[in-house]
């Protein structure tokens, strides 16, 4: 079964951060994830207990690389969207 696996499921982030940064009061955790032999950028902001997962198509070589990129789209989000991008999405 698990050679099917690695063939027909989805990917999955980390769950544990690899670079943290505060931001204007929020938290970002750059959270890149295995992806074809890349790294998929991905991260959460968080404040006051709600959180905001994000994901871009954005592939890396470098895991760290992914993690820094996924720090500024971050501090992005945060500049553009605030707090509106915690609401309820239908």
């Amino acid at each position: 079964m698990a050679f099917w696996d690695k063939w027909f499921s989805s990917p999955v982030a980390e769950t544990t951060p690899v670079k943290t940064l505060e931001y204007k009061g929020y938290l970002i955790e750059a959270t890149p994830y295995r992806n074809g032999g890349q790294w998929q950028l991905s991260g959460v902001i968080s404040k006051d207990g709600k959180h905001h997962q994000f994901v871009r198509a954005d592939q890396f070589s470098d895991k760290n690389e992914a993690a820094d990129i996924a720090l500024s789209k971050g501090q992005l989000i945060v500049d553009q969207l605030g707090e509106s991008m915690f609401a309820s999405k239908l």
